[in-house]
């Protein structure tokens, strides 16, 4: 590699990290006007979503990265969708129509620990299916504490590179460009991605995986 190329990747690098730190602190900041929009305490808010206080205050000052899982307790424990966490609109003026178009490379962005969402279609109010476009991070082993449940039923479809799927009680299926795979979601289940370069994967779940 020569010295040019060793610059610039130093230069996208630092440019990621600071990217990333700004996602995390405008997801913090929407969780935290959330829970006050809510009339919580971080001590409620705990009780609400079962996430411990310190965690729950990290999140809110972009401290950390919240996992999947964590995201699913904290809409679910303030009753609104998940799009609500992962998009800069606060949902009061979200339009009543049942259309919505979102361009390319326009949905709201937030970093969790293992994954970028683009979330999609955010103005259509009450929607049953959340819709995202996903980039997997997560590249290690899957182990058992990587594995995580929730309500709902969820659908990937691979857009570019390789991933793992892991279904309790099934055996790892490897997905390439064009697969899909629809699993259950209360199965404890994990994606990781197989090549070094960028991996995508479309990613829906169904509303009840984050307001029940």
């Amino acid at each position: 590699m020569d010295q040019e190329s060793t610059g610039q990747d130093t230069v996208e690098d630092a440019n990621w990290a600071e990217e990333r730190e700004k996602l995390r602190a405008d997801l913090g900041q929407r969780m935290k006007a959330l829970r006050q929009d809510c009339g919580l305490t971080l001590e409620g808010a705990a009780i609400r979503t079962g996430l411990a206080l310190s965690t729950i205050h990290k999140i809110e000052n972009g401290r950390v990265s919240p996992s999947y899982e964590n995201l699913v307790r904290v809409a679910r424990g303030y009753g609104v969708g998940i799009e609500r966490l992962l998009s800069a609109e606060d949902g009061t003026n979200t339009a009543k129509t049942r259309m919505t178009v979102t361009r390319a490379g326009t949905g709201g962005k937030v970093r969790t620990a293992s994954y970028e969402y683009e979330v999609l279609c955010t103005a259509l109010s009450e929607k049953k299916i959340i819709p995202l476009v996903a980039t997997i991070d997560r590249r290690g082993k899957l182990g058992p504490k990587d594995l995580g449940a929730h309500d709902g039923e969820e659908c990937i479809y691979v857009l570019s590179g390789r991933v793992e799927l892991q279904v309790e009680h099934y055996a790892p299926v490897e997905l390439g460009v064009g697969d899909c795979a629809y699993y259950d979601s209360t199965l404890k289940h994990a994606i990781r991605a197989l090549d070094d370069t960028e991996t995508r994967i479309f990613w829906t779940s169904t509303d009840d995986a984050f307001t029940r």
